[in-house]
């Protein structure tokens, strides 16, 4: 070996010693600053690690969950994303969770929800862990989200100014007396690349004066301060006497906190104490106390991890008597979930509590929801946009007629990171809202289309030829969720092990992408309906229908009109018949609604789908064939002067039968003039060359009924397919349209 190459490897061996030494150094530093809670500085020397080794799957991975921590949700889903492209959760298994929920956090809910339909699978083996539920419910959430992203209210976003707001983190709690109340972390010496100068780096409770200009400079209220601990979320009592907060200890940004109580008089915070132990149950963290009147009784609700949790951060509540005794503590178990509810804030008008959850339905990390109290507290019900966005977003309060969160959404002040920090935002109504004109109406309804809704096999009302129901749409969608196991079952016949397991995964993922989502956009779309009509508005919903190719298409054109008819039921019967007075024309605004069909019946679906009877696995079980079983609100238009579409036919769909290639296809429609006028037809309109058609008068007098004839040569057709032709009125845009479906044969 020459001296050179001797001298150079030993060199390069030194270089690696010193570098995985100086590797040891960096992690080991860069961890510690992590549990302190330092994720800038424990982020400068995870670099420094990554410049030795950028391969490495831990440090790749502490690199995701540092950034996830500083909530810098770009980074961390890239760094996520490299983690899991190494090793497929084998080593860090909540990576792929972690990955779609950064991806939320960055609004792509299209790709989180692959990823989630991933974990599900991945996670599967134990259905009962937090990364199986979690990913599950992620899933439901991001289909939820891609819906309800374009519903928007309709107010003006202001953050508050730097009086209140700086690049550290403020929460707010409430205004009292025109004193906007809140926290903030604050440092006395802050670098602009936020390194704090000094221990002193706490949460503190603060008030700023609302005056006619705005909100003026911030004073720390001194009397609630206490050193080495942190203070924030104030609540006052009915009365204004009383002054609830929490004060905590704290590792790293890891706070343990109990509820304290200050009595409040001419600006003077005097006997402050805490409460005890049926609030602040031993051991467990205390926090966020919040003021409520439930059902004339002044009641104390809290959020806390105590014995009884479903996991994290669950809200409870107290009442109170003589200002001093508590009942015993009870759960609000309609809305804790096993990730945290916090930030409890109730509206005395309303009855409503606030609070935020990142379990739920929502938009991002924490999302802002209400539930109204009525003797017990409803189901939580999403804010919407804008007071949540695909960040963090919490403490909601009103005061007047404006709302405020606090959220660490694109906007906020800062000086690294876009999203690292937390301010205070007002959401305020337009001086003068314009009522929308009809057509920004008719887009907003139409953005919200296709609304899609999904059957059992031959439902409602088995093998009947039954054009309507009495079933409403929401009854046969509650008894196919509740098949569930019984699609898993019969669709994973004949499979074992993973292949089982992914057959089973499938098929509830369809039911959530699918079958959930088609109620949830229903519902959307139901609610700006009804606010619509309210105002007048006549509105014409064109319903069309599909069937898998189980039975003969006469009999899916009825099964598909049944289908249409629950939906209308549905409308009919939803809170107590809101809508019933738009459908009989009885309204005394004028509102009304038309829901035209379409009844399609097997020549839309896909071909593919078995239709053998005896195969119920494919042909009843099977996604395949379940995806065509639905109906969908296609397009919605406005009726003018009360006009309906002259043109009817009884039965729109003809079913050709098997037939042989080259044999001419001929069937005859009976077409009649339901208007109260002569009407006068155009030239057919015949998309195809394969079909001709005639018809044998084109004035039709009120009531007169003329025939059509379609003819179809097959010879260059072949297997299942539907052609069709067009009947369209002069001086009118709408048609009719005939179908012949069929299926060729050699």
């Amino acid at each position: 070996m020459s001296r050179l190459y001797l001298v150079l490897f030993i060199l390069g061996v030194s270089s690696m010693a010193i570098g995985q030494n100086n590797l040891k150094k960096y992690m080991e530093f860069a961890k510690e600053q992590f549990d302190k809670g330092d994720y800038y500085y424990a982020l400068e020397y995870y670099e420094k690690a990554m410049e030795i080794d950028s391969q490495s799957v831990d440090i790749n991975w502490f690199m995701a969950e540092t950034n996830r921590a500083y909530k810098d949700y770009r980074k961390a889903e890239f760094y996520y994303a490299k983690v899991y492209e190494r090793e497929e959760a084998r080593i860090y298994p909540s990576s792929l969770l972690r990955l779609g929920l950064m991806q939320k956090q960055n609004g792509k809910y299209d790709q989180a929800i692959e990823t989630f339909k991933k974990a599900k699978k991945k996670y599967y083996k134990d259905k009962k862990s937090y990364l199986y539920l979690k990913s599950k419910q992620e899933l439901v959430s991001c289909i939820w989200a891609k819906s309800a992203i374009i519903d928007t209210a309709e107010v003006i976003i202001n953050k508050l100014p730097e009086t209140v707001n700086t690049k550290n983190s403020e929460f707010g709690h409430g205004i009292y007396n025109n004193e906007l109340i809140f926290s903030s972390l604050r440092a006395d010496s802050i670098s602009e690349a936020e390194e704090v100068y000094t221990t002193e780096y706490h949460t503190s409770i603060y008030s700023s004066k609302l005056a006619e200009e705005g909100f003026e400079s911030s004073e720390k209220i001194k009397s609630l301060f206490f050193e080495n601990l942190n203070s924030g979320n104030g609540t006052f009592s009915l009365d204004g006497k009383r002054f609830y907060f929490s004060q905590c200890s704290e590792q790293g940004y890891n706070y343990t906190c109990k509820i304290m109580v200050a009595y409040y008089n001419n600006g003077q915070w005097t006997n402050i104490d805490f409460l005890g132990e049926i609030i602040n149950e031993e051991g467990a963290n205390t926090t966020m106390p919040c003021i409520a009147n439930l059902d004339g009784q002044e009641a104390l609700i809290f959020a806390s991890d105590r014995k009884d949790t479903k996991g994290g951060l669950d809200l409870f509540y107290s009442t109170i008597k003589n200002g001093n005794q508590f009942s015993k503590v009870r759960a609000i178990r309609t809305l804790n979930s096993i990730d945290n509810e916090l930030t409890p804030w109730w509206d005395d008008k309303n009855s409503r509590l606030y609070f935020s959850s990142s379990w739920y339905e929502g938009f991002g990390g924490y999302d802002i929801f209400y539930s109204t109290y009525n003797g017990q507290f409803g189901d939580p019900v999403n804010a919407g946009i804008p007071y949540n966005s695909a960040a963090n977003d919490l403490y909601f309060f009103n005061y007047g007629d404006s709302s405020f969160i606090t959220s660490n959404r694109l906007g906020v002040y800062y000086s690294k990171n876009p999203t690292c920090c937390s301010d205070i935002f007002a959401l305020v109504p337009p001086e003068k809202p314009e009522p929308p004109t009809i057509e920004e109406t008719l887009e907003e309804l139409n953005k919200r289309l296709p609304v899609t809704l999904y059957f059992h096999n031959d439902v409602p009302n088995p093998r009947s030829w039954d054009t309507l129901t009495k079933l409403n749409y929401i009854t046969t969608y509650n008894e196919y969720t509740s098949m569930l196991d019984q699609y898993k079952k019969e669709y994973g016949k004949g499979l074992t092990g993973e292949k089982a397991e992914f057959a089973s995964e499938e098929i509830e993922d369809f039911f959530i992408e699918y079958v959930d989502k088609g109620v949830s956009d229903l519902t959307l779309f139901r609610n700006l309906l009804l606010k619509e009509l309210d105002r007048g508005a006549k509105i014409n919903i064109t319903v069309k229908g599909f069937a898998s190719p189980l039975a003969k298409t006469d009999y899916n054109v009825n099964l598909t009109k049944r289908r249409i008819s629950s939906l209308v039921n549905y409308m009919r019967e939803y809170d107590n018949g809101v809508f019933a007075k738009y459908l009989d024309d009885t309204a005394e605004n004028g509102g009304h609604v038309v829901f035209s069909q379409i009844p399609f019946g097997e020549y839309t679906a896909n071909q593919l789908t078995s239709d053998n009877p005896n195969d119920v696995q494919n042909s009843v079980y099977s996604r395949a064939a379940a995806i065509e079983r639905k109906i969908e609100i296609q397009s919605v238009s406005y009726l003018k002067d009360d006009e309906k579409f002259a043109l009817t036919t009884d039965k729109p769909v003809k079913d050709g039968g098997i037939r042989k290639q080259g044999e001419l296809i001929s069937e005859s429609f009976q077409i009649k003039n339901e208007s109260n006028s002569t009407i006068e037809l155009e030239p057919l309109r015949i998309p195809c060359d394969c079909v001709t058609a005639t018809v044998n008068k084109t004035i039709l007098a009120p009531g007169e009924i003329t025939t059509v004839e379609m003819n179809i040569d097959t010879s260059t057709k072949m297997g299942f397919f539907v052609e069709s032709i067009y009947l369209k009125l002069k001086d009118s845009p709408e048609e009719l349209r005939l179908y012949i479906s069929t299926e060729i044969k050699p």
